[in-house]
């Protein structure tokens, strides 16, 4: 089985690109999804991060208002480092959780783990190949404001708060331009997949 880290900056087009890799055949994993998962209300990690940040953090059904929470860490690095450690640790232990399950159901899966997150929580090690989605600042501002409905001053805290693209694509084995028109992205998603296909079948692969 085949690990394959897909990562990027905050609105590159990497959810866009995981959904071409689905439709290829790729298992797919989704740490946002389980980073949701983690902090269903009364769940540990509910628990710690109201016990930190308050109850101001939550809605009215006690799920966390994610608008107030980023509020709270986004410029804020040692908040920002908090929340992480409360949430971070929950999610690798479900994510290999999850691997061992798909591997018991197809040990020749190739599986697109998707954390937006891989290098600054130290994963890159434990996958087999990445990937990095990338976009120009320009764009990652515009469609920011677009889909979050935030400033241009939030939005740039956001990108701040990862790791510079730049330092990401210097680690990357693939690199895909997520302004690329979407047939141009789809033709890469195919070609990278076939990739990674082959080299499962080629047998173990080292993560560097």
């Amino acid at each position: 089985m085949l690990l394959v880290g897909l990562t990027g900056g905050v609105a590159t087009g990497k959810s866009t690109v995981a959904r071409m890799f689905q439709r290829c055949g790729a298992e797919m994993i989704d740490a946002d999804a389980l980073a949701r998962e983690v902090v269903q209300p009364g769940k540990p990690a509910w628990r710690d991060i109201v016990e930190r940040y308050g109850r101001s953090v939550l809605q009215p059904d006690r799920t966390l208002n994610r608008h107030v929470l980023a509020d709270i860490v986004f410029g804020h690095s040692r908040e920002l480092a908090a929340l992480n450690a409360i949430v971070h640790p929950r999610v690798a232990r479900l994510q290999r959780r999850l691997v061992r399950e798909i591997g018991r159901k197809d040990p020749n899966a190739v599986v697109i783990y998707d954390v937006p997150l891989l290098f600054e929580a130290g994963l890159e090690a434990r996958v087999n190949r990445i990937i990095v989605v990338s976009a120009d600042r320009r764009t990652q501002i515009e469609r920011l404001q677009r889909r979050n409905g935030i400033t241009r001053t939030a939005a740039l805290r956001r990108i701040r708060s990862q790791w510079p693209l730049s330092k990401k694509t210097r680690r990357a084995h693939y690199l895909i331009d997520g302004t690329l028109p979407r047939l141009r992205v789809q033709r890469l998603v195919k070609t990278i997949y076939a990739d990674l296909v082959r080299l499962e079948g080629d047998g173990p692969v080292r993560s560097t």
